[in-house]
């Protein structure tokens, strides 16, 4: 990226971030000029854009309350049911349990602003860290089959719509290591293959190794430890294995297999026959600076692992994204993952905050206003009563739940993430992504996040790590048949030193992280354990894979290689089978909690 062209992005934000108030005022202005008219919002607003009126008016709403409106878009009905503009395509949700996706109507203008995020982060990162310009980067990057609806427009993952634009085949492609044919090919498999052949081909041009979502990580590493050997061969011998078959991987890895290099495959064999794989990362790409992918929220599960593939490489954890809208991106790209924070943009989109007590020893993973209990608050925020703040007025340490306003008939819409403000940048807040709205475990009343579970299971892998093995992937799931009902944690486990996939499992090692993640886990759910209303934690160990085939299964209704995110909690019968028919191991708590 040219140093101009840096300093010009990076003015802009500047000038964004100083202006919070103007530009979120001209947001929201140009949304309720344009969209007045619409059948959604004339029927509380009457015609009117006034802000105050938009505010007491417009209801707070989650999807469901607008399903019946997007069908109809869906179905083809004729324009002006939520926003005048033109629908281009529907984004599709990731979803995180396996679940139908929710539609959600994307613009050409919300589409565009979509697509320049990255090359903002771009700005941001050549700021801090240097030579970028130097060399390639190696985003594993992979598109999803996209379908009609009856209104005649695509529906599609948000990674496939990105990938597909005109802004990354311009600009992103440039410093990718893989021709954009390669990428956008539907076979994975082939499509993989084909990205880690190139990137070790020009091992020492990679100065970044990146793609949107951590989960991306192990499944590469795993596909690299089945088929190395072939991967080695092709350098070896100058010729494309005969299991790649599509022409749109075929065709452009000519430019890459040139002749033999039989140097270069006696240099990488070596790396791949050694017995442990830590650091591996660095010592197939040693010029890598950093590791690019998104790790907050339930990605935040695959730090670790990529701290051992890749040598504790820096890792950037870049923006701040969701089906819904685009909301920030991180202004300070060296900091730990676990210290990440993202700067708001306040063009993006206009944004309101339903503030969120989480301290409270009962878990208050609903609403507070004021001291009001939840059952009020959340009549009061039913009734567009609730004290929602905007951007610009939200403080520093408190929790708030998200609520958007967009260009693409979004009003008002509570998008379920909870996030806490850390400081700002110019006038504009710092969030630090907490977790999810929703539910991880639940049995009787009690009631785990995501985030909480999250938090109890790396309190474990401190037994774990210091008996060399590692966490892979976990899930979970509520057994409401035991009497009483317990949580089971799936766990999927390997050596550190080792790529043995044969683990010897030691029962007091196992049943003390039983124990750990209970300790770790909140005041109702120990009081619940005294009172034997909730059964002792269990863990159950899987095979080496099995993650895999729960990411096989997934994508096989619908979800995005890409964008897949194992699931933290398991709601389907068959996703639950898929882990529990590969078990090595069932580990129990013992004794009673303090």
């Amino acid at each position: 990226m040219e140093k101009s062209r840096i300093e010009y992005v990076l003015k802009k934000i500047e000038e964004q971030t100083s202006n919070a108030v103007e530009e979120q005022e001209k947001i929201l202005e140009n949304i309720l000029k344009r969209n007045a008219e619409t059948d959604y919002l004339n029927k509380f607003l009457h015609g009117q854009t006034d802000k105050q009126l938009f505010k007491k008016y417009v209801p707070v709403v989650t999807y469901e309350d607008i399903k019946s409106y997007i069908d109809r878009v869906i179905d083809g009905e004729p324009p002006n049911i939520l926003t005048t503009e033109p629908i281009i395509e529907f984004i599709l949700s990731s979803g995180t349990s396996g679940g139908e996706p929710k539609y959600v109507l994307s613009t050409a203008e919300c589409s565009q602003k979509r697509a320049s995020i990255p090359m903002l982060m771009e700005a941001v990162i050549h700021k801090h860290i240097e030579g970028l310009d130097k060399g390639k980067g190696m985003y594993l990057l992979f598109s999803n089959l996209d379908f009609d609806t009856p209104s005649g427009l695509k529906a599609r993952m948000f990674s496939s719509s990105y990938l597909s634009s005109p802004t990354f085949k311009t600009t992103v492609c440039k410093y990718a290591t893989t021709p954009i044919e390669i990428i956008l090919s539907l076979n994975k498999p082939q499509s993989m293959y084909c990205q880690l052949l190139i990137g070790l081909i020009r091992r020492h041009e990679v100065l970044r190794i990146g793609t949107i979502f951590a989960s991306t990580f192990p499944n590469c590493i795993k596909f690299l430890q089945d088929h190395w050997k072939d991967i080695c061969s092709d350098i070896r011998t100058g010729h494309l294995s005969d299991l790649i078959t599509e022409q749109d991987c075929r065709t452009p890895m000519s430019s890459f297999l040139l002749e033999p290099n039989s140097e270069l495959a006696d240099l990488l064999e070596p790396i791949f026959e050694n017995e442990s794989w830590e650091g591996i990362i660095t010592k197939l790409w040693p010029k890598a600076k950093y590791i690019d992918a998104i790790v907050t929220g339930s990605m935040s599960q695959y730090i670790g692992l990529i701290d051992y593939y890749s040598g504790r490489l820096p890792i950037i954890s870049t923006f701040y994204n969701s089906s819904e809208a685009c909301f920030g991106i991180n202004m300070e790209p060296l900091n730990k993952p676990w210290d990440v924070s993202y700067t708001f943009l306040p063009n993006m989109a206009y944004f309101e905050f339903i503030p969120v007590d989480k301290e409270s020893p009962q878990k208050a993973q609903k609403l507070h206003f004021n001291g009001v209990s939840n059952e009020e608050s959340i009549e009061k925020l039913e009734n567009g009563n609730a004290q929602i703040v905007d951007l610009v007025d939200v403080k520093i340490g408190q929790c708030y739940e998200v609520v958007v306003t967009t260009l693409a008939g979004l009003y008002r819409y509570r998008v379920g993430d909870i996030l806490k403000v850390t400081g700002f940048h110019n006038k504009s807040p710092k969030f630090q992504f907490v977790e999810r709205q929703n539910v991880a475990l639940s049995i009787d009343r009690d009631k785990t996040s995501e985030a909480d579970l999250s938090k109890a299971i790396k309190a474990a892998e401190i037994e774990l790590e210091a008996r060399g093995f590692l966490l892979t992937a976990y899930s979970s799931f509520a057994d409401t048949w035991s009497i009483p009902g317990r949580y089971v944690l799936f766990w999927e486990l390997k050596l550190r030193d080792s790529n043995i996939d044969q683990l010897k499992l030691d029962s007091n090692t196992m049943e003390q992280c039983c124990r750990r993640v209970e300790e770790s886990l909140d005041f109702t759910y120990k009081l619940f354990r005294k009172m034997n209303l909730i059964g002792p934690l269990e863990i159950r160990v899987v095979k080496f894979g099995a993650f895999d085939e729960l990411m096989n299964f997934c994508v096989s209704r619908g979800a995005a290689p890409l964008q897949y995110k194992t699931p933290c909690c398991l709601k389907i019968k068959e996703a639950i089978e898929i882990l529990d028919s590969r078990v090595v191991g069932k580990f129990f708590s013992n004794g009673n909690l303090a």
